[in-house]
């Protein structure tokens, strides 16, 4: 019987590998390493904010950490416009996030009034900071307030959400009611920080400059 020998060549072991294979290698292996690193950064993201903020007790930051994190519920919003959007079209800038019904009250005025100097006062800056009102329910908002609030410089977006979404969402303070705080949300979606009742503007302000200065998303 006649046995035919294979006329594949044999592979030389001491033969120089061929360089373009080694970059091809090298190209796909770092285009992974970034595919991992954009979908970790939410994670790299958290890990900044309480390392480099630190909790309240820790203590270089006025308003308190929401430990953990809550992400943006998948609710629907209704805009200005009365147009319904989802609340995570808010993504991308950092949100100074108050809650009341729309029969504001004086307390519920302060707070407009507080986000929209804090706005104000980080400059250039501001344009990376909405200020957000989440109506409570349907019912009519004084005109005084939109005129004042609710415009290009103050910033200040009407939105209207089911209370009790809201409730879901943002916690309420010890002993408190989810009405007397301003909250803070990343601009990945994160609810981040909560202020005391009554804030002191100075010490948000310098919470935000903080965040802004270290931050470059949003």
């Amino acid at each position: 019987m006649n046995v035919q020998t294979s006329s594949m060549p044999q592979q030389d072991p001491s033969a120089t590998p061929d360089p373009r294979i080694d970059a091809r290698t090298r190209r796909g292996r770092l285009q992974m390493l970034l595919l991992l690193l954009v979908c970790a950064s939410p994670v790299l993201f958290s890990y900044f904010t309480y390392y480099v903020i630190k909790p309240t007790g820790g203590s270089t930051n006025y308003g308190a950490l929401v430990d953990p994190q809550r992400p943006m519920p998948a609710v629907q919003l209704v805009n200005e416009r009365g147009e319904s959007v989802p609340l995570a079209s808010m993504r991308g800038k950092w949100l100074m996030v108050m809650t009341d019904p729309s029969a504001c009250d004086e307390t519920c005025a302060r707070k407009l009034f507080t986000m929209r100097q804090i706005r104000a006062g980080q400059g250039e800056s501001r344009e990376r900071i909405v200020p957000v009102w989440l109506i409570q329910d349907d019912g009519k908002v004084d005109g005084r307030l939109v005129d004042a609030y609710n415009e290009p410089y103050a910033g200040v977006r009407f939105l209207r959400m089911d209370r009790a979404a809201i409730a879901q969402w943002l916690p309420a303070p010890q002993a408190g009611r989810i009405e007397d705080t301003i909250f803070l949300v990343d601009p990945l979606g994160n609810l981040m920080m909560r202020w005391p009742t009554d804030p002191d503007p100075k010490q948000v302000s310098g919470d935000l400059k903080k965040l802004l200065k270290y931050s470059r998303i949003g």
